[in-house]
């Protein structure tokens, strides 16, 4: 699938908007960022993460999203070797789990999308390591939404950095567009050529997620038709934040540091 036909540019009226969403994503991930510890179940978090939402003037944009049947949920909590899409659930989280939470606020006509991945209790050196590689190559591809440069640029530092450190991304999930809709022009994979794809301008905002996995890039999803898992039960880590192109610095929309 692609959406690189349906590129949105945003004006200044909608940035703030998307800004607004952003911001509500964000206080509703660290919500539950702080709710999560041995014995929180995932469906209590889903919880926590849609009375912020809803609170706030928002709509939980993933509850009801088209798939195989509508996604069941607020957020997806995918743990372990569950890459994206997991379904929250009455399963306890127990010391030493890793849980992908990721989220979108529909908020003023805009979306905001974007995902954490946390360590419950103590983790394993491999974990950390996960973790801190992840986040890290996020930024590197961030750093590089820039006017001028192409998707492939980013593409290209978040695998770059992944792959130096012994991991691997996934090939068959990507980021994407955001705004008025979750998903949006442009496609923007996890690995990539340098100069190659579509060319950044001001205004254009994208959700970047990199997911990474320990064992393999290979995934499959599970009876539930929606959760995605290694293919070799390995441990996986998923970050994104979405992210507007303007004419100096990119513009992280989903950080509450960046509310104004």
């Amino acid at each position: 699938m692609s959406w690189d036909r349906n590129v949105v540019i945003k004006n200044k009226e909608e940035l703030q908007r998307m800004r607004e969403a952003g911001y509500v994503n964000a206080l509703a991930l660290q919500t539950v960022r702080d709710m999560v510890r041995p014995g929180v179940t995932t469906i209590e978090l889903d919880a926590a993460a849609e009375e912020v939402i809803r609170r706030h003037g928002g709509k939980p944009i993933f509850k009801g999203y088209p798939g195989p049947y509508p996604f069941p949920a607020t957020l997806c909590t995918s743990v372990n070797q569950e890459l994206v899409h997991g379904i929250p659930a009455r399963r306890k989280l127990v010391e030493g789990d890793i849980i992908s939470i990721d989220c979108g606020t529909l908020l003023g006509g805009f979306v905001g999308d974007s995902a954490i991945t946390v360590g419950v209790g103590e983790i394993s050196p491999t974990a950390q390591k996960l973790l801190a590689v992840t986040e890290q190559s996020l930024y590197e591809g961030i750093d590089k939404m820039r006017v001028g440069n192409r998707t492939g640029d980013v593409s290209y530092a978040i695998q770059k950095y992944v792959e130096e450190h012994g991991f691997f991304v996934t090939h068959e999930y990507t980021g994407h567009g955001v705004g008025r809709e979750m998903h949006e022009g442009p496609q923007v994979p996890n690995y990539g050529t340098p100069g190659r794809g579509i060319e950044l301008r001001p205004g254009m905002t994208v959700a970047l997620e990199p997911m990474v996995l320990v064992g393999t890039a290979k995934t499959r999803v599970t009876s539930d038709q929606w959760t995605v898992v290694s293919a070799d039960g390995s441990l996986t880590a998923h970050f994104e934040h979405t992210v507007a192109v303007t004419e100096n610095e990119p513009e992280i929309l989903t950080a509450l540091a960046e509310h104004a």
